[in-house]
Formats: C-alpha cells, sequence, structure tokens
C-alpha cells in the first residue's frame, strides 16, 4: 500500500517537477504513455519495425543520460501500462532527468492475440515458443523477440548518442519477467556492447531450468508450504533436488521454454546447453519475487511442466535461484518484496527495489 501511494503521488507531481527544474537537459523527460512518447525501432534493416515509448529520443545525442531502463511488459502486452510504473518509479528514484526509460511493446496479432497493428509493425507470436521466450514472429519468420532488444541495446551503446551511459538495465515483471530470464541466458550481444548490462527478472510463472532435475515436493518445496510462505519476509533455502517423479506423465516438462531440450527453431536454436547455462550463471541478474505472490492470480501457468516447478511463483524462484547459484556458481540476487503480490506497480516502486532498477552512479 505504502508503495501505491507514492507511485499515485509520483504521477501526481512528476510533469511539473520535471519541467519546472530541468537542470541536467534542455528538454525534460516525455512522460505520458501516449502517442508524444512514441518511437519506433527499426528491424533487421527494415521496413520492419517495432513501438516504444521512451522518455527521451533514441537517436538523438544526449550526454546527459547515464542510465537507461528496459521495462518490458506482461502478457497483456500493455507497454504503456509498464511505461507509467516504470517512469513513476524513476521519479521516485530522483532518476528521471538522467535515465532513459524505454517500454517496447510485443504487439501481435496472430490468432491467440488481437492488437491493431501500424504499416510495418511486427506482429509477434502469442502462443508456443512465443515473444516471451525468443520465438520467431508471425509476421517474419526472420526475426526472433530476443532480436528487438538486442537493436535496443545496440542503439543504447552507440557512444556518439550517449557517450556518458554506464548502465543498462533489462527488467520485466510477469510474463516480462520470462522474457528476461530467458534473453539474460541466451542473449549473444551481452559482452559486445561495451557498456554494462543488468537483469531483473520479477515474479515470472515459469523458468528455463539448465537441468532435466527439479526441485522436490518436499521441506519449502512441498505445495502446502509454498502456499503457505508468504508469511517469511526473506528467501526459502528448504529445497533438495533430483528426477521429476511424473516426468513419464508430462514428457515435455524439460523441452524449452520450461528447460533447454528441444530447441529447434527461434533465437535459442544455434546455442549449446553449456553457453546457456554459463552465460544464466555469469551474467548479473537480480530475481524479484513478491512476499504474497503464492495465489494462483494475474495469469497464473498451472500447466503440467510450469507446475513441475513448484506450486506458487514464489517457490518457483525461490528453488530456482538456490539451484543454480548451489550447482551452476552463480551469483544471482534474490530480493522478497515485502507487502506486494503479483503487482508490478507495487514490486517497482518499493524503496528496496530502486536501486536495482536504477543503479547507483
Amino acid at each position: 500500500m505504502r508503495s501505491l501511494l507514492a507511485f499515485v503521488l509520483a504521477l501526481t507531481l512528476a510533469p511539473a517537477l520535471a519541467h519546472a527544474a530541468p537542470a541536467r537537459t534542455s528538454i525534460g523527460p516525455c512522460i505520458s504513455a501516449t502517442a508524444k512518447c512514441v518511437q519506433w525501432v527499426t528491424l533487421s534493416g527494415g521496413p520492419a519495425r517495432s513501438m516504444v515509448y521512451a522518455t527521451y529520443p533514441l537517436n538523438a545525442r544526449n550526454s546527459h543520460i547515464r542510465r537507461a531502463l528496459i521495462m518490458v511488459h506482461g502478457t497483456n502486452r500493455n507497454a504503456d501500462h509498464y511505461f507509467t510504473t516504470a517512469t513513476g518509479a524513476a521519479f521516485l528514484a530522483g532518476a528521471l532527468g538522467d535515465t532513459l526509460v524505454i517500454s517496447p511493446a510485443f504487439h501481435s496479432a496472430d490468432r491467440r492475440c488481437d492488437d491493431k497493428l501500424a504499416p510495418h509493425e511486427v506482429s509477434w507470436s502469442c502462443g508456443g515458443d512465443s515473444w516471451r521466450s525468443g520465438g520467431m514472429a508471425a509476421s517474419d519468420p526472420k526475426l526472433a523477440s530476443f532480436d528487438f532488444i538486442d537493436q535496443i541495446l545496440k542503439e543504447l551503446a552507440d557512444k556518439k548518442t550517449f557517450p556518458n551511459l554506464k548502465v543498462i538495465v533489462v527488467a520485466g515483471h510477469s510474463a516480462g519477467g520470462q522474457f528476461v530470464h530467458r534473453y539474460e541466458m541466451a542473449n549473444r550481444i551481452h559482452e559486445t556492447l561495451g557498456t554494462p548490462v543488468a537483469y531483473v527478472v520479477a515474479n515470472p510463472s515459469s523458468y528455463a531450468w539448465p537441468d532435466a532435475t527439479r526441485a522436490l515436493p518436499v521441506g519449502d518445496g512441498a505445495p502446502a508450504a509454498a502456499v503457505a510462505g508468504w508469511n517469511k519476509e526473506t528467501p526459502h533455502t528448504d529445497f533438495s533436488y533430483g528426477p521429476f517423479a511424473d516426468a513419464a506423465k508430462v514428457p515435455n516438462y524439460d523441452r524449452w521454454p520450461f528447460g533447454l531440450a528441444a530447441r529447434t527453431a527461434g533465437y535459442t536454436a544455434g546455442a549449446s546447453d553449456a553457453q546457456l547455462k554459463s552465460q544464466l550463471a555469469g551474467r548479473p541478474t537480480t530475481y524479484l519475487l513478491s512476499q504474497v505472490d503464492t495465489l494462483p492470480l494475474g495469469g497464473f501457468d498451472d500447466s503440467a511442466p510450469a507446475m513441475a516447478q513448484g506450486a506458487t511463483r514464489r517457490v518457483r524462484g525461490e528453488a530456482f535461484v538456490k539451484f543454480i547459484n548451489e550447482h551452476l556458481d552463480a551469483k544471482a540476487k534474490v530480493i522478497i518484496v515485502p507487502e506486494c503480490g503479483h503487482n508490478d506497480r507495487c514490486v517497482y516502486t518499493t524503496d528496496a527495489v530502486l536501486p536495482v532498477i536504477f543503479p547507483p552512479l
């Protein structure tokens, strides 16, 4: 509740303050999720393109920008909502003046979704190996959803445009958290940019497990314990791992995007398991798990492959982070976000989260 009240205050005051004291920029940030904040990112040389909301132009030199935050929306493809969340958080962090906030839109007009597309706008896939996991576009078999973020990162890392950019954060909640988790482990450009990139994964319904084992339904992984786990504000750690008991009944439980098997198409098809594991372990990632995200709400994935990872979103994240830290020697961080459920605005406007998405410089 404290975070939501602060967020409302931020939206009320941000337009006035952003323009009243433009000490670092001659033109204040664009913070309304309307057409005036829309920009287009050209993909694969054009004419294919996808839209973003952004606080400053992506293609105009800006020496004031020191951070960039890319905020990926959830399953409703509501980039406008997530742009408002991200700019409200930037206001609370005092970061509107020197942070470029970007909210990309993975719009889709395939049979599972019904977005209205602009001319030449890419229609991303909504089902199967979808936009959440680097799947190929419904309108263009040469374009994967991860290519969209690749292109944004390349533009941000151009020192001619942003000579003082020090760090880029790629964040997402729910389905956006699924996207960012899999993009972190799979993207091919992290080490090539010359600008540090950090990843923030919030409350996804599932993960790409790096081997065929799973957390066993005992200890903190027991369904009853997972559902009751909301009353603890620190991560649960009593997990044991072993073969998935129902593998014969759920033969697809370890197939991409729930595991690393059967990656025959999409952005990840050419990567080895060893490469994905190494990148998953080696890239800086923080997992945000809401304290009370223990109910099947907000598009919770209750499919058999997802349920193989745990009974709730929170326990799935806790078990996954412990596994990769212990078995892959990862250094992933996990924060239990107090008093929040499955709500992006509560998560991203919480005091403990602000320095994660807007790193101090």
